[in-house]
């Protein structure tokens, strides 16, 4: 399958053959059902899988603009809808939305929410009202995403990182995560925390503060902030988030991630 992707990739008129046609739709079938991954974490760190990545934007071509009708709601698209999820052990709240060739895993908890193609689910997650998890994103086991947060997707440039958000964090509420930046395990974001990859990330817990970008370390309480920067036209605060603290380890990885906050005089 990924010799007749990767050629296809080069060249698009390959499309036109049944054996390729045939690839696209049995990774994007792989993916739907979790036997691939865009990204999976090695003991050397996480792995891009490019290949994959270039099934699932070469999976819209060769798909067809065909209506769908869900109860008294119709859409028209080339992807179709997620199914099977009493089998597959899935809460789905109307209107949670998980597209075809996104996994999800069992023990799982959608509210009225979106799941784009080639996302992965991991068990024991819950997706809050009107979250957003874009496309390739990676979300572990027993992450909250709270109302509102987004996740961005990633398909293109090939090369670019999805979103990665390791196990037991908790995003907090209208958080925003882009660009590839990776959330470590059991990491807790306040509300309204936007990381892109360019976003300043600084460490305040010590006598000088330490900055990173794109990473979050495991285990890190983070709030926004913002610090001054010098424009042509003077000076402005620009946004940045800042780490205050480390989760205890006696707080809770599932219900009792707002005590994270809280034992830093942090509301959610």
């Amino acid at each position: 399958m990924k010799y007749l992707i990767e050629a296809a990739w080069e060249n698009r008129y390959l499309l036109e053959k049944k054996e390729t046609k045939s690839a696209i739709i049995e990774v994007i079938n792989m993916l739907d059902n979790g036997f691939l991954r865009v990204a999976e974490k090695t003991k050397n760190g996480w792995k891009i899988n490019e290949w994959i990545k270039k099934a699932v934007i070469l999976y819209f071509p060769i798909q067809k603009m065909s209506s769908m009708e869900v109860g008294p709601f119709e859409f028209h698209d080339k992807i179709p809808l997620k199914k099977g999820f009493e089998k597959k052990n899935i809460r789905v709240v109307p209107h949670a939305i998980i597209r075809h060739g996104a996994y999800v895993a069992g023990d799982t908890i959608l509210m009225p929410s979106y799941t784009n193609i080639g996302a992965y689910i991991d068990k024991g997650t819950m997706i809050d009202t009107w979250a957003t998890v874009g496309s390739c994103a990676q979300i572990g086991k027993n992450v909250h995403l709270s109302g509102g947060v987004g996740v961005g997707g990633v398909l293109e440039p090939i090369q670019a990182s999805p979103v990665i958000i390791e196990d037991d964090a908790f995003i907090g509420s209208r958080s925003i995560i882009v660009e590839g930046v990776k959330i470590e395990k059991e990491a807790v974001l306040g509300a309204n925390v936007v990381l892109t990859a360019s976003t300043k990330i600084i460490d305040v817990t010590g006598s000088k503060p330490i900055e990173l970008k794109a990473v979050v370390p495991s285990r890190s309480v983070v709030i926004p902030g913002s610090y001054e920067k010098i424009f042509n036209a003077g000076k402005y605060q620009v946004p940045c988030a800042l780490i205050i603290g480390k989760r205890k380890e006696s707080t809770d990885k599932k219900t009792s991630l707002n005590d994270a906050l809280r034992e830093n005089n942090i509301s959610v």
